[in-house]
């Protein structure tokens, strides 16, 4: 993750609220042939943003307006992208149909809040952009029946970046929000993508999943199974909000990779593995090494030694299998969380990608 920066962080706003902007002036225009410019839209907390076009267009029955995504001091992979909607008139009572247009991906495996062959735009912006054409509609007198196209022109490149192609999110990116507010650096869009990898495992039948601390550890399970590429989780340091999401919708068994120093986290009871929220615990270390038989000049180098990877490597050249006790530890702690409801296996790698320790399926 990028790194947060100091100060007050700005916040922005989701590619849902932006696209629901865009609709409202679409058909707004599409109704008067005036563009509200900037239009302001409801949030689902009653906030009522305003949103400057960045493009705008009408030809026929159609209409279409632009809005560039502010994430404010966010590090979102879609920051500065152009949000497109295009409103196209339907019959009488056709309601409101949603399309998929360039850079929008398609839903093409089970398991998402939409089913496959549905364009990759989640329920509530779908009810956002159904409730603004709903009012737009009573308040000018039309009817609220449309085809609603979003498109986002660079969004194909730009989900490459993410993990639609993971979760069989084909051809763009998906158009996601729940407040329609960007919070700056919040761990929950991580963990929602998380337990979202979990349910299109569970729907496409996986009993084998692994949830990998980095790219290093991932590569490295790869080496040990043959798993489809659906079956990995991007875990990062969330692992406890991975384990209690696996709690409640378990998957038989969980391969746990990452490196030593995280994994030691783990194995003393943190399940949060980012550095700005927990420590090496130094002392949970030093114990390990008293059960292993270490000497004293041992014990005390890792009360005081700089990083995890130091301590591995003095213990390795000792003969001392800490890597082993810390995948044991890390994967009891792991199975505490679970409960008993999946089989956990944890393996440690050093920053080459080499295996420093395994506890296999308990």
């Amino acid at each position: 993750m990028a790194r947060k920066p100091d100060g007050p962080l700005r916040r922005g706003w989701t590619t849902g609220a932006c696209a629901t902007a865009a609709t409202a002036a679409a058909f707004e225009a599409l109704l008067t042939g005036r563009f509200p410019d900037p239009v302001q839209i409801a949030l689902p907390k009653g906030e009522h943003p305003a949103f400057a076009l960045a493009q705008k267009s009408r030809a026929g029955d159609v209409a279409s307006a632009g809005i560039v995504k502010d994430a404010g001091d966010d590090p979102d992979v879609t920051h500065g992208a152009l949000v497109l909607a295009s409103v196209r008139a339907l019959g009488p009572h056709a309601g409101v149909r949603f399309k998929a247009g360039r850079g929008v991906g398609t839903v093409t495996r089970p398991g998402l809040p939409i089913p496959p062959g549905e364009p990759a735009i989640n329920p509530v912006p779908r009810r956002m952009m159904t409730e603004v054409v709903q009012a737009i509609a009573a308040r000018l007198g039309g009817r609220p029946d449309l085809e609603i196209t979003i498109s986002i022109p660079q969004g194909e490149e730009m989900a490459r970046h993410t993990w639609n192609p993971r979760l069989g999110i084909l051809g763009g990116l998906s158009i996601l929000g729940t407040t329609g507010i960007v919070h700056p650096f919040s761990c929950s869009a991580w963990i929602a993508s998380i337990h979202r990898g979990i349910d299109v495992a569970r729907a496409s039948q996986a009993r084998h999943v692994a949830g990998c601390t980095g790219s290093t550890s991932e590569a490295g399970v790869k080496k040990l199974y043959n798993l489809p590429d659906f079956a990995y989780l991007d875990m990062g340091d969330f692992v406890g909000g991975m384990l209690k999401y696996l709690r409640d919708h378990p998957v038989p068994r969980l391969t746990i990779g990452g490196g030593f120093a995280k994994l030691a986290k783990l194995a003393a009871g943190a399940m949060d593995l980012h550095s700005g929220r927990s420590q090496l615990d130094r002392a949970a270390v030093a114990a390990w090494l008293v059960e292993l038989g270490a000497e004293p000049a041992m014990i005390g180098m890792a009360e005081t030694a700089n990083t995890g990877i130091e301590i591995l490597e003095a213990a390795q050249a000792r003969g001392l299998a800490l890597g082993d006790l810390v995948a044991r530890q890390a994967r009891d702690q792991a199975a505490m969380v679970v409960e008993g409801k999946v089989a956990v296996e944890v393996v440690a790698f050093d920053r080459a990608g080499n295996i420093v320790g395994r506890a296999g399926f308990a």
